[in-house]
């Protein structure tokens, strides 16, 4: 079987794709490669690689393709706030594009990467049902994502829309603006944390690893369980107030609890069930927050990653970008003058 993958040398995609070649399959990444191809160059002569935008990639790639993975977007709300419009172009647009091709084309199950994010700020449990209160532009995108393509839903093109609870662990595209991964880059480097007030909202968390499964479990489960379905993606047990979070990732990693109010007030808060994913896939996490944070420290330690790469702070790189790419537009004009 013959997965695409958009996104795959991503954060979550990089994992991803690794745990599909474990399975078996045949893969094919799709990536603009903002980050740089380092997250996939031990497994290059293992996959196809396509570096290609999802506004205007060749619908031929999906030829013979039997099912996708749709996850290359502008990740999490601060990014997606940099430029709106390439946010809603990219990450609602562009990935209601890719379903419709792929439908077209002959694509059997396309899966999207969604996320908790659309829940915003609820008082109460959030389960699929809920009505979303996306307030970010990252989160209205998802959410306008998921009815785009869920709507392509038939007995012949299986749909069905992930929402991710906000991820942590280590992986091979690193990521230091989630808050798990944030907070013992924090430890590691000024033994403490800093801390989003008012530090008692709510937020769901999952492995990336387990995550990464989620999307598996979904392409070999039957149709008729997941076509036109959302799942929520995490564990109950894996809800945090963020206070709370800070406290057992400290005491994880056997330091004092030592922390700092970031100036920030976030507004989002939001607490999941994660029942339906246990009960239609037996979805169960197999790692924890303490299994994650001791990870990413002891890589740290390690030095198997830099905790200062730019790369690795996603609204960061993404603005060295936009400043790179007008640098270079100043000096061809200049160019021209001269």
């Amino acid at each position: 079987m013959r997965i695409l993958v958009t996104g795959g040398a991503g954060y979550i995609g990089s994992m991803l794709i690794r745990l599909l070649l474990e399975r078996g399959y045949d893969v094919v990444c799709l990536d603009r490669f903002f980050f740089g191809m380092d997250s996939i160059k031990d497994i290059i002569d293992q996959i196809k690689i396509i570096k290609d935008d999802i506004r205007w990639f060749d619908p031929k790639i999906l030829k013979n393709i039997d099912a996708v993975f749709d996850l290359a977007a502008l990740s999490n709300d601060p990014a997606g706030e940099l430029d709106p419009k390439k946010t809603m172009e990219i990450n609602y647009m562009g990935r209601v594009r890719v379903a419709k091709l792929s439908k077209k084309n002959g694509v059997k199950k396309y899966v999207l990467a969604s996320t908790c994010s659309v829940y915003g700020q609820h008082k109460g449990i959030c389960t699929e049902e809920t009505k979303p209160n996306p307030l970010t532009t990252y989160a209205k995108a998802s959410m306008l994502a998921e009815k785009g393509t869920l709507a392509l839903a038939d007995r012949n093109f299986c749909v069905t829309a992930l929402r991710q609870a906000t991820v942590y662990g280590l992986s091979y595209r690193m990521r230091f603006d989630l808050v798990v991964n944030a907070m013992v880059r924090a430890l590691y480097k000024y033994e403490k944390v800093f801390i989003g007030r008012p530090g008692t909202q709510w937020r769901p968390l999952v492995h990336v690893k387990d995550t990464s499964r989620a999307f598996i479990m979904v392409l070999e489960a039957d149709d008729e369980l997941v076509n036109g379905q959302i799942f929520n993606v995490g564990s109950n047990e894996q809800n945090y107030q963020i206070f709370n979070l800070a406290k057992e990732i400290t005491e994880a990693l056997n330091m004092p609890f030592n922390y700092e109010w970031m100036e920030t007030v976030d507004t989002r808060s939001y607490r999941v069930s994660f029942d339906k994913i246990k009960r239609v896939l037996n979805f169960k996490p197999e790692y924890t927050v303490k299994d994650g944070a001791r990870e990413i420290y002891n890589a740290l330690v390690n030095g198997e990653i830099n905790p200062d790469d730019p790369r690795w702070i996603t609204v960061k790189w993404y603005k060295h970008l936009i400043e790179m790419r007008e640098f270079l537009k100043q000096v061809e004009i200049n160019g021209r003058l001269l």
